[in-house]
């Protein structure tokens, strides 16, 4: 039976349109560091190379005859973004964001019984049928979330700071406290298929 993430873990994909608070456990990454603008080729490019990677990773265990331990079949996560400004535009923020000062990891989590080992065998595979140049840039990396406040935000991406205003007006009240101004989304949508008004996004970030 196939690993459908968006009926088995509700919890951590599919939040209220309202903040909540999450703790989220560690999870295996494919990971991509850049920066500039999410509107760029580069981004783009770089969301290729994850995803050539995620769907070497799975067609290639599901081919196997040689299956790790607790192994099941999987719909592939969907992509998500740590996001955060350069130490330069910090030092000097005027309070508008200017996103050719954007950094980001960019990335797609993995089932628990796929190991680093698996992960560098895939990618020198990858990079021999399907070249990148951003192949070597990609890395294997397990991360936990923690304590979280989230929502699921439906519209624009500059819409966002609506959303986190409501997230951070509920970690006040909760009494928590905002770790930093980093934050991940999780992208539920298609942004080349599917209307502006109509994406669906879930909103995270750490408190204490």
């Amino acid at each position: 039976m196939k690993h459908e993430w968006r009926k088995k873990e509700k919890a951590i994909y599919l939040p209220k349109k309202k903040p909540e608070i999450i703790d989220v456990p560690a999870f295996n990454y494919i990971v991509l560091s850049g920066k500039g603008n999410p509107n760029g080729e580069l981004f783009a490019e770089g969301i290729g190379a994850l995803y050539s990677m995620a769907y070497g990773i799975k067609m290639t265990l599901k081919k196997s005859n040689q299956l790790p331990l607790r192994y099941e079949d999987w719909k592939v996560y969907p992509l998500e973004g740590v996001w955060d400004i350069s130490e330069e535009a910090k030092a000097n923020y005027t309070g508008e964001l200017n996103k050719d000062e954007l950094v980001y990891d960019i990335m797609i989590r993995q089932p628990d019984f796929v190991s680093q080992a698996f992960f560098d065998e895939i990618l020198e595979l990858t990079k021999k049928k399907k070249p990148h140049v951003l192949l070597d840039k990609v890395r294997f990396e397990k991360i936990a979330d923690g304590k979280c406040i989230q929502m699921l935000h439906t519209g624009s991406y500059d819409n966002e700071p609506e959303s986190f205003a409501m997230m951070e007006e509920f970690a006040k009240a909760s009494h928590l406290i905002r770790k930093y101004k980093v934050h991940r989304e999780i992208y539920l949508s298609d942004f080349r298929k599917v209307p502006e008004e109509k994406l669906k996004t879930v909103l995270r970030f750490e408190v204490e």
